[in-house]
């Protein structure tokens, strides 16, 4: 068993590695705050759609799924979720709004994607820009559509 975790935590080490090393990619060519959250967003979901066992643990496994391991998991997933709280930190939402759960909310409809996604449906850019346009609604912002 404890082979069985070792290899659960280093699939899931390489797969949260893989979808920072991704974000990073895609957010550092933006200087806008909202754009990129917007190539964070759809880094992410490529990341996620990508039908490796990586992606796949990454949103499957929750720490309380494997409690011999669960801190080391607990502590991997919060650092992929700092570096995008970083990115979504940046915009500005109306204060009588939490910013917190409006995160955490970006972060379930990213990782449930998954499961209604459709290969050839709408591109995975026209997705992220559709996730965050509540988000935009709110702060009183004006998606640029002229990107893809």
């Amino acid at each position: 068993m404890p082979s069985k975790q070792a290899l659960l935590l280093a699939v899931y080490e390489e797969g949260v590695q893989r979808l920072l090393d991704r974000v990073e990619a895609a957010a550092a060519v933006e200087r806008d705050p909202w754009a990129r959250l917007q190539k964070a967003v759809a880094a992410h979901l490529e990341s996620i759609l990508d039908a490796s066992a990586y992606a796949r643990v990454l949103i499957r496994i929750l720490p309380s799924d494997a409690p011999e391991i669960a801190a080391e998991l607990k502590e991997l997933r919060d650092r992929y979720e700092a570096r995008l709280n970083r990115y979504f930190s940046a915009i500005s939402l109306p204060r009588e709004h939490d910013a917190t759960i409006a995160r955490l909310a970006l972060i379930g409809a990213m990782n449930w994607t998954p499961v209604w996604y459709k290969e050839g449906g709408k591109p995975v850019q026209a997705i992220a820009r559709e996730l965050l346009a509540p988000l935009r609604a709110l702060a009183g912002v004006k998606a640029s559509r002229g990107r893809k």
